[in-house]
């Protein structure tokens, strides 16, 4: 079930830990953490992300990066960050795309992760910035589980 910004009501879930990964578009690195860690957490937390201006769609450069790796994230839609979803994370994460400018989140206590913006770059260093989130993914998913 979603409510109608299209975010699973499981969000709402206090048995479950939530994680918030956020970024100025929610088009490349709070996508590819949101699906690395989904995976990496399997059904025991869950993630979700938002953008402080969320794009019309996600970087497609990103969506090919993640088919690589057999992840489908090109059905996803960047979705604005709201007061409801800052409330219900356990975790907040925020990184690059200068977001901190932007960024409600300092409302609650957050972490950042410095990663370049996949916008615009060529595979190759999209590639990079994926492995990147995909480790530090893995060590948060550890220490929450």
């Amino acid at each position: 079930m979603q409510d109608e910004q299209g975010v699973s009501l499981r969000l709402f879930d206090l048995a479950m830990k939530t994680v918030l990964f956020i970024c100025a578009q929610n088009s490349g690195l709070s996508q590819m953490a949101e699906a690395f860690f989904n995976q990496l957490a399997k059904g025991k937390a869950m993630a979700i992300s938002a953008g402080t201006q969320p794009a019309a769609q996600v970087n497609s450069t990103v969506v090919a990066a993640m088919r690589e790796v057999g992840m489908e994230i090109g059905d996803q839609k960047p979705k604005p960050l709201t007061l409801e979803m800052l409330g219900s994370a356990d975790r907040v994460l925020t990184m690059g795309c200068n977001v901190a400018e932007a960024c409600p989140a300092s409302f609650v206590p957050t972490e950042y992760w410095e990663l370049d913006d996949p916008e615009g770059k060529p595979m190759e260093k999209v590639r990079r910035i994926r492995g990147e989130i995909e480790a530090k993914a893995d060590e948060l998913a550890r220490t929450l589980l």
